[in-house]
């Protein structure tokens, strides 16, 4: 692992003041070891750290760096904001430019009018927890399924983690969360219909909703079976639950309306986050007008946030998505396809036994010969030695390309991902591959 004094020293400096120095979990390098990089600026397709070295970046801030780091076009929008003020804590024109742009995108696919009004939050936590609420005070019923993997933010009845059996009511993920607030939420399989029927079977008179990465992201990137989020779409409805789809990851970055343009399902609610922020702090979720009616002040069910709808967020946002244009997409499926042959090519190379999985334009890799589609099947391949990946994440930063730190994670690419960054990603890839074949053959 090559050195990087300045970022330890950061690093030291931040675990005083900050628990675990970092601000959100996996920034820590605690997945894969070594000291974490302090960046201090994004330019297209490169991150440069503390020491002065550049790397090509497959991070691209979990995803919101749709256009690269520093778009010309995003800067100069957020500066004419900024200089006009910071925060009002008052209606702006832009918020509302914002909520049609993403109602338009949406309604742009199928026969239109699957999202009608949105409500802007400031993060993709507050939308899915505002989305469940709204779906509780809909419905009046108490009972979230969701799935084993599907990550939807840190909302506590969330934050669960799946037991034995097909039904299983969910114990808490983490300390500070407990059994009450998770105990109304049902934790099912990844793309396991039969299990939901069952659930539904069991209890669906109090079940007011599932909530689904419309893409999973969070354990790789997984792709929903074919028909399987239409299947819950049908069970839903047959039960009257509300479906939420969740599209914080994959909104507005897999096509110009997320996955619902790939795949288009009509949910009762959608979630946004990440691109339409163009990184700020700036988040939604939306749906029918008859079930957004039930928010305060037009309804019973509140929600509120001094910051949402920002005016500085709103403009990066605007700016971003204005951006995003055909071949803009074209471009990040292009190089998404791209890397991931090359590494598949490397790793085949070396001897190294894996997978490339694909959810649109997110990707990564699962050392495992099986397809994965759950849960289980992403801890089975990635933990069975997790040396593997964190060999290849080190020999990859060596060689300067920036890979999410942990395996469970999906990697982005940017418009900016053009020829010379392949080919610089391209160069590193072969020894990568000999560290993971290395780690591999010896996994003690």
């Amino acid at each position: 692992m090559t050195d990087a004094p300045i970022s330890a020293q950061l690093f030291d400096r931040a675990q005083r003041v900050i628990p675990g120095g970092v601000n959100s979990p996996v920034r820590a390098f605690k997945a894969v070891g070594g000291t974490p990089r302090f960046m201090v600026r994004g330019q297209g397709a490169y991150l440069t750290d503390a020491d002065g070295r550049t790397y090509v970046d497959l991070v691209s801030s979990w995803g919101p760096m749709v256009l690269g780091h520093a778009h010309p076009a995003v800067v100069e929008a957020v500066r004419e904001a900024a200089v006009t003020g910071l925060s009002f804590g008052a209606p702006t024109l832009g918020e509302v430019e914002l909520a049609e742009e993403l109602i338009n995108r949406v309604n742009a696919v199928g026969s239109g009018g699957a999202l009608e009004q949105v409500r802007l939050v400031n993060s993709g936590t507050e939308a899915t927890m505002s989305a469940i609420r709204l779906a509780r005070g809909v419905t009046g019923r108490h009972k979230v399924v969701k799935f084993a993997g599907c990550y939807h933010g840190h909302v506590d009845a969330l934050l669960a983690a799946a037991g034995s059996g097909v039904v299983t009511f969910a114990q808490p993920d983490t300390d500070g969360v407990t059994g009450a607030q998770t105990a109304e939420t049902i934790v099912l399989p990844y793309n396991d219909l039969a299990a939901v029927e069952a659930a539904f079977a069991a209890g669906g008179a109090d079940i007011a909703c599932i909530i689904t990465e419309a893409a999973a992201g969070n354990m790789g990137a997984v792709a929903p079976d074919p028909g399987f989020n239409a299947g819950l779409r049908e069970i839903t409805a047959r039960h009257g639950a509300l479906l939420i789809s969740d599209e914080v990851m994959t909104g507005f970055r897999v096509s110009a309306a997320g996955w619902y343009g790939l795949d288009p399902v009509e949910a009762d609610l959608f979630t946004f986050g990440k691109v339409m922020s163009g990184g700020l702090p700036a988040a939604a979720f939306g749906g029918k007008a008859s079930i957004m009616s039930h928010l305060a002040p037009s309804g019973s069910v509140y929600q509120a946030g001094t910051l949402s709808g920002n005016p500085v967020a709103v403009a990066s946002g605007l700016a971003t998505l204005r951006n995003c244009t055909p071949d803009v997409y074209a471009k990040l499926d292009a190089a998404a396809d791209q890397i991931g042959k090359l590494a598949s090519a490397a790793l085949s190379d070396a001897g190294v036994v894996h997978r490339v999985q694909h959810a649109g334009s997110l990707f990564s890799i699962f050392f495992t010969d099986e397809p994965v589609r759950d849960f289980a099947g992403a801890q089975r391949a990635q933990n069975a030695n997790p040396l593997i990946y964190k060999a290849f994440f080190h020999a990859m930063l060596d060689a300067g390309v920036y890979l999410p730190p942990s395996a469970f994670e999906a990697w982005f690419v940017s418009a900016a991902h053009d020829a010379n960054v392949i080919d610089r990603i391209a160069e590193a890839l072969p020894l990568a591959a000999t560290a993971a074949a290395q780690a591999a053959n010896n996994p003690s």
